[in-house]
């Protein structure tokens, strides 16, 4: 069976083999793949591995042999997926591998931010403390989180966990999400609506999914019924936010900041606003990759074709 890997280098730049895949067939990784190139480097491939690869009909058409498409990530809009069953391959996904990673990251992008570590750091490798006089000595005040509101919107397992998190720093939790829903353990969090949320709010993570509905939709509206002190984050997808009417804001100082690992296009342009906005904190959409949660992924993308070569596919991504 042979199995080729569109973008390896993704999922593995050098810690994290390909073994478990490697045990369903022969393999042959990529660590990147243009779209021209597709074609010709799956000729004769049943099985496709893509990340953030474009497949689509025009490939198919092209690929006779091609059975299963293993997207090694949880979306998989770079699949035409009608394309794709009207041919009969089989498309699956990764449901679940990240959650405690990102989680994880917005806490460690929130807290970089107001405590200002490398900051302090980076002062103390100047000499500013020992020139100070003072046995504490510090660029900025620092905030506590407990006794605060933390908001969360789209409470899915992401966000769950982040606000399991919120709740051990005895933040209040606030939260919003297109089907409320009864969950263990936060029977005293708020349910509110979005409106309510932005505004009531100290600290606001983004943990929903990117639709043709909402792309965009924390824009200048939302942004001006936030508190002045108040923190955006951002760790599920870019297009969730104007970037426009964010940098506005940061540049005006009208909110707190902004923890972003995700912008709406990656790597970002030279010219994209939030590179130069002040208390703009960025990181380059790492949340999903502890090497837990990489492991996690190869595990269970080769569950997936362990699953589809004995006859019975999982985590297979279907249309209505």
């Amino acid at each position: 069976m042979k199995i080729v890997v569109l973008d390896g280098h993704t999922l593995n730049p050098s810690d994290n083999p390909w073994t478990p895949v490697e045990a369903h067939g022969e393999v042959t990784t990529y660590p990147a793949t243009t779209p021209a190139q597709v074609v010709s480097r799956c000729h004769n491939a049943a099985i496709v591995l893509t990340n953030k690869v474009p497949l689509g009909a025009d490939q198919f058409d092209q690929l006779p042999g091609l059975e299963l498409i293993a997207v090694t990530a949880t979306g998989y809009n770079v699949v035409d997926i009608a394309a794709a069953k009207a041919r009969g391959i089989i498309v699956c996904n990764v449901p679940v591998y990240s959650t405690q990673a990102v989680a994880q990251h917005v806490f460690a992008m929130l807290l970089s931010m107001i405590h200002r570590v490398q900051n302090h750091h980076d002062a103390i490798d100047r000499g500013r403390w020992q020139q100070s006089g003072h046995f504490s000595f510090w660029l900025s005040s620092i905030t506590e989180l407990s006794g605060k509101t933390f908001g969360v919107i789209g409470f899915g397992r992401i966000g769950q966990a982040t606000a399991k998190l919120a709740q051990a720093f005895g933040l209040d939790i606030m939260i919003h999400s297109r089907t409320p829903k009864t969950v263990p353990g936060f029977e005293s969090a708020q349910w509110g609506t979005l409106e309510q949320l932005v505004a009531d709010c100290d600290f606001i993570s983004l943990h929903c999914a990117l639709t043709e509905s909402n792309a965009e939709f924390f824009n200048a509206k939302l942004i001006q019924s936030m508190k002045p002190h108040a923190i955006l984050i951002n760790t599920a997808r870019g297009g969730l936010i104007n970037e426009y009417d964010l940098a506005d804001a940061l540049n005006r100082q009208q909110i707190g900041g902004a923890c972003l690992d995700v912008l709406s296009t990656e790597p970002p342009a030279p010219d994209n606003p939030l590179l130069s906005a002040p208390h703009c904190l960025l990181t380059p959409h790492i949340a999903w990759t502890a090497i837990e949660a990489r492991r996690r992924l190869m595990q269970i993308t080769a569950d997936n074709i362990k699953a589809y070569l004995n006859g019975s596919p999982i985590n297979v991504v279907t249309i209505d």
